[in-house]
């Protein structure tokens, strides 16, 4: 059975959970609180840029954990796919800028580029700027996403699926992020993590409520849902994965709240039920 995280050394938490706050106050609200880790959203590094945003973290000793996030590279249009590269150096740039070392990918979907040619114009993508990741020292975490996503978010549904790519490519710079939310349901994932091993560079929590309510911004807090957490928790860390535990949940309810009080609320979720 895997042992409970009896305190807060691997905490860390996505500044879109608390997405009201400003990142300065997210910085202030996280470091009050005794949270480690942290991963910007690039939504928050914006408003600052990423010099001034690089500054306050490392003036915080916050530990910048990743980056969010860098993908969306399928399009009908060659012009767009290199665009999209584009954006993604500099989402690297940027990761590199806040000494976060891991940007993780949303890869990207469209409606009108069918399943396996979405699939192909990822892995092209993803070869095309694995020489800018590796240059930066940054390291490419691949996200599979729920297959209810497969419309316009991502093309890349099962840990399998990521797997593949990353085994492709065959590069120290490209692996995946394990998120429950994405794929608790997947029968095969226990045995997708044990083939990913080494290369999981990010581990996501959240929970899934019945009824979900809105199928983007109605994730659970760890103990709201159905997710069996900790048992997942387990396999990734029995495949070697000994880095931060981190708190992502999109959430119209919680975003709602007295930030400070969510801050609580997580750190308690966190330790009963990750």
């Amino acid at each position: 059975m895997t042992e409970p995280l009896n305190d807060f050394s691997r905490l860390c938490v996505h500044t879109m959970t608390t997405k009201p706050w400003t990142l300065e106050q997210a910085v202030d609200g996280y470091t009050r609180a005794g949270i480690p880790g942290i991963t910007v959203w690039r939504e928050h590094v914006a408003p600052l840029g990423a010099k001034k945003a690089a500054k306050l973290l490392r003036d915080a000793e916050m530990k910048v954990v990743s980056l969010c996030r860098g993908g969306f590279f399928v399009a009908s249009g060659a012009q767009a796919r290199e665009q999209a590269k584009g954006e993604n150096r500099r989402a690297i740039e940027e990761a590199a800028e806040l000494g976060a070392p891991v940007l993780v990918l949303v890869c990207g979907a469209a409606p009108e580029v069918d399943l396996p040619r979405a699939r192909q114009q990822i892995f092209d993508a993803i070869h095309a700027i694995e020489p800018d990741a590796k240059a930066a020292g940054v390291r490419l975490a691949i996200e599979p996403l729920h297959p209810m996503y497969a419309d316009s978010r991502s093309a890349i549904n099962t840990l399998e699926q990521a797997n593949n790519i990353v085994f492709a490519l065959n590069s120290p710079m490209v692996g995946v992020a394990v998120d429950v939310y994405h794929c608790w349901w997947d029968p095969f994932l226990r045995s997708e993590i044990s083939r990913a091993g080494k290369s999981i560079f990010a581990f996501h929590v959240c929970d899934w409520r019945t009824p979900t309510r809105d199928l983007l911004n109605d994730r659970g807090m760890p103990g709201d849902g159905c997710i069996n957490i900790r048992e997942i928790r387990g396999w990734v860390e029995q495949a070697g994965f000994k880095g931060f535990v981190e708190v992502e949940v999109f959430s119209d309810q919680y975003w709602g709240w007295d930030q400070e009080k969510l801050v609580e609320r997580i750190k308690r979720a966190w330790k009963q039920h990750a």
